[in-house]
């Protein structure tokens, strides 16, 4: 019986260490997106680890760190970058907790967007190494996305045909 008890205790307290570790990923998540809407640049990078890759929703938009802050720098100095709000988040973590991935949902400026990432645990908390962005659209209009996008589309395609 004290063996089952012992297991039991155990098996809680791991419960509970993710549950804490969940909430700081939440945080950091929140925090990150709140550091853009209040044009925070130094805050919402340091939320970042400083090889993390940022992928937007244009297929051009694949940046390292200079190259994202370079891009978001004249965004942010307008004193409000972007504002994304998560409406639906599901976080998961790797059996030694110290990395996470995550999807979201977000209501933006762009209505309905997916968010998803990677998280890395640090000596200074939980921070962003990947970040894709993507445009939520519904499926019943796919077809007429792909033929607002089709030229665009095709044009990157030769371009990246030949590299």
């Amino acid at each position: 019986m004290k063996k089952i008890s012992v297991l039991v205790f155990f098996i809680g307290c791991l419960a509970f260490a993710q549950d804490n570790t969940k909430e700081a990923i939440d945080s950091t998540l929140e925090a990150w997106h709140e550091a853009a809407g209040n044009a925070a640049f130094d805050t919402y990078f340091d939320l970042m680890t400083t090889d993390a890759v940022f992928i937007g929703t244009d297929a051009t938009e694949h940046w390292d760190i200079p190259a994202f802050k370079a891009y978001s720098k004249p965004h942010f100095d307008k004193g409000k970058a972007w504002s994304f709000t998560a409406v639906e988040r599901n976080i998961h973590l790797n059996e030694t907790q110290d990395i996470a991935w995550f999807d979201e949902l977000l209501d933006t400026q762009m209505k309905l967007c997916r968010g998803s990432g990677v998280l890395k645990k640090t000596t200074n908390g939980w921070k962003i190494a990947h970040y894709v962005l993507s445009i939520a659209v519904p499926n019943e209009h796919v077809g007429e996305l792909i033929a607002i996008k089709k030229d665009t589309d095709n044009a990157l395609l030769t371009k990246l045909s030949r590299n």
